[in-house]
């Protein structure tokens, strides 16, 4: 092979590493072009950002909503939705010794005991049925047509109480110092404690474990309940399982006041919530 040959392949060789860099030089320009185009807010968008940041500084925490005088007067439920969303918890299926709905057998012995007996039994309670069914919430009236409501289907021929509606106070418009009063430390207001809600809703079945639930301070039934965590428990409390129905039945309770209550069996059950 001649030197002029070599010296052809050479100058190739060099060549092609100058083009190389070259590309790769280019390309890391290109890079940090686009980087420096893209980074850096503009300062509308700085302005913007810092004027949100101030705002939420000095949005108060506690705000007064002053209810609207046009709102409308509370109607009670009719008697088939009270059954609906709290009586059919037992009622539909008979738990506890309570007469199913339709069941004209075992409707018979209560519907001779009258009409008033039957309604008062039902407002203040009776052997294992807690005052207006657990939901205290309920207006006598409410509880009257319910009965009303179970009663007939079973054969009775009771008239339903005409609800009474609750006219809305027009709200008073709060005045800037009453408004200037309410700070971030007033507290919203307490709702039933977990042992209330245990007494009033939950002991229906717990305390004496109805439907295989896990009775009151039993141990051994709540040990592998608690090792499913808190999470769990108060998640199937709120929202029901197998055979416990949502919030026990009991609509009208706050998630929080279920989650006390799961809190307070279980914790009567040796777990540590």
């Amino acid at each position: 092979m001649s030197n002029k040959d070599n010296e052809y392949k050479s100058s190739s060789l060099w060549q092609l590493i100058l083009v190389i860099a070259g590309t790769i030089l280019a390309f890391t320009l290109l890079i940090a072009l686009l980087a420096k185009s893209f980074s850096g807010a503009t300062p509308e968008a700085v302005d913007t950002a810092a004027v949100a940041k101030v705002e939420a500084n000095i949005k108060p925490v506690a705000q007064v909503e002053v209810a609207s005088a046009a709102a409308g007067p509370h109607v009670d439920k009719s008697g088939e939705e009270v059954v609906a969303a709290v009586c059919s918890a037992c009622h539909a299926g008979g738990l506890m010794n309570s007469p199913k709905i339709g069941d004209k057998d075992a409707w018979k012995p209560r519907i001779a005991q009258g009409y008033d007996t039957l309604v008062h039994n039902a407002i203040n309670g009776v052997r294992t049925m807690p005052a207006k069914g657990g939901n205290s919430s309920l207006s006598d009236t409410e509880v009257t047509n319910a009965v009303v409501h179970m009663a007939n289907l079973a054969g009775a021929d009771f008239k339903a109480v005409a609800s009474k509606a609750t006219e809305v106070a027009p709200a008073v418009e709060a005045a800037p110092a009453a408004v200037a009063a309410v700070t971030d430390t007033a507290a919203p207001a307490a709702g039933k404690s977990g042992e209330e809600v245990y007494k009033a809703v939950c002991a229906m079945c717990h305390g004496t474990g109805l439907m295989n639930a896990p009775k009151f301070g039993d141990k051994g039934q709540w040990e592998p309940r608690i090792a499913q965590g808190y999470d769990t428990l108060v998640k199937n409390a709120v929202n029901g399982i197998r055979t416990m129905p949502a919030k026990g039945g009991n609509a009208s309770l706050s998630d929080t006041e279920v989650a006390g209550a799961v809190k307070y069996m279980a914790n009567e059950a040796g777990a540590g919530f």
